[in-house]
């Protein structure tokens, strides 16, 4: 039997059963199987998320056979959902449109990545998942279903990000724009200096963030601008570069389509806990973060802590619900422990009020997590309409779903 292992190796299992559909009938017949048996099943992408989102001794159900632009019209791009974010852009750029923003992974598949709330930064950006203006999926009875502000539309805030456990995800609708290019520029300054200077930084950059790293105290910045020097109302002024005097010489500079240019290479493998903070909080919990890992984990933290910002949205499960947010994100290589370090930084983030990234390390269940999400019981709701047996829900989903 074909064994599952995840991005970062941290996640291996085997299911009882591996399926790779070539169509949405394929997928329509698994999910039945599967309620006829009493089985479960769940989806996978490209298998980049840390959390046993797809640990299952039933179906796993891999999407990549799905993949490709259906078509493009008026803002709007059907997608397959198997499609990969890097194959998305190019056939997105090669039609003369794109999507708003980005994360920093582009080998994600589409609906993996909006169903567990991957995001970019950006002051006037929210999640990808809020790209989303529609998707068809295969629900938990075998129905194939469409749902968008047009069909079902009561469903749309669940959809958007539903974490596998609404059905199968067979195509996502898109909101796109034409094509435009980015910007990009990197530089080093001390980290006083960032946090001192980071409202500006965020205000005036279309996308910014900042990677510190512990054993020298250091950042490394990145912004990114419209290569054509223009701005919008998302909440930045016009794009200017802060007087050189506090920065290093830049380390990376360039310009290109945006599927090209906010990705970063990914050569070496990690795991990565994030939080999603309300933005008024960040910096005391920062500063909590810097002290415990200073005084306790400098020694092990091999790795940078990323810091990102992301709109507020109305989608029931996001992690950005209603208020402006900014995350923190620790890395730390595969071959170095990282539990400690990690539920050590977790205790810190809860706090402060933080959400977890679904699709990274965390150790909340459903017990924690539902206050602090406001519309936690209509997504059950929507839950159990969609998939009142169970099919999707595996032990680990019901851990993070159902209270005990």
């Amino acid at each position: 039997m074909r064994r599952f292992v995840n991005w970062s190796g941290s996640l291996s299992f085997t299911p009882g059963e591996f399926a790779e559909p070539a169509d949405e009938d394929a997928v329509r017949d698994l999910v039945v199987r599967a309620r006829q048996d009493g089985r479960t099943i769940r989806p996978v992408g490209s298998g980049h998320s840390s959390s046993p989102l797809t640990r299952t001794d039933g179906i796993l159900l891999n999407v990549d056979r799905l993949t490709g632009v259906i078509t493009e019209e008026a803002g709007r791009a059907r997608v397959w959902a198997g499609t990969k974010l890097k194959t998305l852009g190019e056939g997105l750029y090669d039609a003369g449109l794109a999507m708003d923003n980005l994360g920093d992974v582009d080998y994600q598949s589409i609906a993996g990545a909006t169903a567990t709330g991957t995001h970019g930064t950006g002051l006037g950006f929210g999640n990808l998942s809020t790209q989303v203006a529609g998707v068809r999926l295969v629900t938990g009875t075998g129905d194939v279903l469409e749902i968008s502000a047009d069909e079902n539309p009561d469903l749309l805030p669940a959809a958007r990000l539903s974490l596998g456990a609404l059905g199968v995800v067979t195509q996502v609708i898109l909101d796109v724009q034409p094509r435009y290019e980015l910007h990009r520029r990197c530089w080093c300054a001390h980290l006083d200096w960032t946090l001192d200077h980071l409202a500006e930084l965020q205000h005036t950059n279309r996308n910014m963030d900042f990677y510190w790293y512990p054993r020298n105290d250091q950042t490394q910045i990145r912004t990114l601008n419209r290569a054509d020097g223009t701005s919008d109302e998302r909440g930045w002024d016009m794009p200017r570069v802060p007087d050189s005097e506090p920065f290093g010489a830049p380390r990376d500079v360039r310009s290109g389509p945006i599927h090209r240019t906010i990705p970063q290479e990914r050569d070496l493998r990690f795991e990565e806990i994030e939080y999603m903070l309300p933005s008024e909080a960040f910096p005391a919990c920062f500063a909590e973060v810097r002290r415990r890992i200073m005084q306790r984990h400098r020694t092990v933290a091999g790795w940078r802590v990323l810091v990102r910002s992301i709109a507020a949205d109305d989608i029931w499960l996001s992690n950005a619900y209603g208020r402006p947010t900014t995350t923190i994100a620790c890395l730390q290589n595969t071959s170095l422990p990282y539990e400690d370090y990690f539920r050590d930084m977790e205790a810190v983030f809860r706090q402060y009020g933080g959400r977890p990234h679904w699709g990274k390390k965390h150790w909340l269940t459903a017990r924690d997590l539902r206050p602090l999400y406001p519309r936690w019981d209509d997504f059950q709701a929507a839950r159990q309409r969609l998939d009142p047996d169970g099919v999707f829900l595996s032990p680990d989903l019901a851990r993070l779903l159902e209270e005990t």
